[in-house]
C-alpha cells in the first residue's frame, strides 16, 4: 500500500514501495506552486534556478518543451480546462425546448521534473484528472504500473495516459454543441447559431493550440538516451500515448471541418433570409411607387389645367386609377414569376 504525507497545505507526496523490488518511487505533487513551494524544492533538490522559475504558478509558459538536465528530466505541458460554464437561455430556445451551454477552453498547465526514483508535478487546481489520478494513488496505487515497475517513466506514462483520456471527455463535448448547433441552424434559428459557432470555433482553436505540440513532445522523449527515459520493455506504453495524441488531433481536424461547414451553411441561411427581406422589400416599393407618383403630380399647387380637379368625384377617379396602377404591377410582378 503506497505512503500518504501531507507535507503542506500544497505539498503532497505518495510513496510506492513494491516488496518484490529494491528502490522507491516518490510522487511528489504541488498545487499553485508559490514562494514556499518553490524554496522547498530548492532546498531538497538540486533543480536548476531557471527551471523552479519556471514552475511558479505565476509564470505561463508560451509553449511546451522537454529539457534533458544532468541528474533530471523537465518538461512543460498543457492540458485543456473547462474554465467556467454558465447557462444561457432565449424565447427561442425555451420554445425549442432546448438549453445551451456556454463553455470555455482553456489551457492548463503542468510542469514536471522527473528523476532516479521520483516524479514532481506542479499545477494549479483546475486540472480535475490530475488530482483524479493523485487520489487514486493514494488509495488504490497497487493496481498501477508503477507499482509493478516502480519506474518514474510508467507513473509519467500512466498520468499523460489519464489526461489525455479527459482530453477525449472535451471532446464528446465538442461533438454534442456540434450536434446542438446543427438542430438551431435548421430550427431557422440563425441568429442564435452564431454566437454558439463562435463559442466553438473559439474552443477548438484553443484545443488545436494545447495539443498541437504533444506528439514532438512525445517523440523527443522516446528518443533520448538516459536512463530515465522508457526502455524498450516500457516502450510500448509510449507508443499508446503518441496514438492517443494522433487521434485527439484528427478529432479536432474533423471538428474545425464540421464547425466551419455549419458556418458557411448558417450565413448561406442568413444571406438567404437578407436576401428574401431585400426583395420584399423592393417589390412593396415599386408596387406602392404609382401611388406615389401621382400623390406628387396631383399634389402640385397648379390652379389650371389639372384633370379631376374640378369634378366632383374627382377624389376617388384618382384613388381608382392609383388601385389600377398597382394591380398592374402586382400582374407584371405575377407573369415574371418574382412572387
Amino acid at each position: 500500500m503506497p505512503k500518504y504525507n501531507k507535507i503542506s497545505d500544497t505539498i503532497q507526496q505518495i510513496t510506492i514501495d513494491n516488496p518484490d523490488t529494491k528502490d522507491k518511487l516518490i510522487w511528489l505533487n504541488i498545487r499553485n506552486a508559490g514562494k514556499k513551494e518553490i524554496e522547498y524544492l530548492r532546498k531538497n533538490y538540486s533543480f536548476d534556478l531557471s527551471d523552479l522559475q519556471a514552475s511558479s504558478a505565476k509564470s505561463m509558459a508560451q509553449r511546451p518543451t522537454v529539457e534533458q538536465k544532468k541528474d533530471y528530466l523537465f518538461m512543460i505541458l498543457h492540458f485543456p480546462v473547462l474554465q467556467a460554464a454558465r447557462e444561457k437561455s432565449s424565447e427561442n430556445n425555451k420554445k425549442a425546448k432546448s438549453r445551451n451551454i456556454e463553455y470555455t477552453i482553456v489551457p492548463g498547465e503542468i510542469e514536471f521534473f522527473m528523476g532516479k526514483g521520483y516524479l514532481i508535478t506542479l499545477h494549479n487546481d483546475n486540472i480535475k484528472a490530475l488530482n483524479d489520478f493523485f487520489n487514486l494513488c493514494k488509495k488504490d496505487g497497487d493496481s498501477l504500473l508503477a507499482y509493478k515497475f516502480e519506474s518514474p517513466a510508467v507513473l509519467l506514462y500512466e498520468l499523460l495516459e489519464r489526461l489525455m483520456q479527459f482530453c477525449f471527455k472535451f471532446l464528446d463535448q465538442n461533438s454534442i454543441e456540434i450536434l446542438k448547433v446543427e438542430e438551431i441552424i435548421f430550427q431557422q434559428m440563425q441568429k442564435q447559431a452564431v454566437s454558439h459557432i463562435l463559442s466553438l470555433r473559439h474552443n477548438i482553436i484553443n484545443f488545436r493550440k494545447i495539443m498541437q505540440n504533444h506528439k514532438n513532445i512525445i517523440k523527443k522523449l522516446m528518443q533520448m538516451e538516459n536512463e530515465l527515459i522508457p526502455q524498450e520493455k516500457i516502450k510500448k506504453y509510449y507508443i499508446e500515448l503518441l496514438d492517443h495524441s494522433k487521434r485527439i488531433w484528427e478529432i479536432l481536424e474533423n471538428q474545425k471541418d464540421m464547425i466551419n461547414v455549419l458556418n458557411n451553411t448558417n450565413e448561406s441561411l442568413l444571406n438567404y433570409r437578407l436576401s428574401d427581406i431585400m426583395k420584399t422589400l423592393t417589390i412593396f416599393s415599386v408596387i406602392v411607387f404609382p401611388l406615389t407618383l401621382l400623390a406628387a403630380i396631383f399634389g402640385m399647387n397648379i390652379m389650371g389645367g389639372m384633370p379631376f380637379t374640378e369634378s366632383k368625384d374627382g377624389f376617388w377617379i384618382i384613388i381608382a386609377i392609383m388601385l389600377l396602377g398597382c394591380f398592374c404591377m402586382l400582374l407584371f410582378f405575377k407573369k415574371k414569376k418574382w412572387l
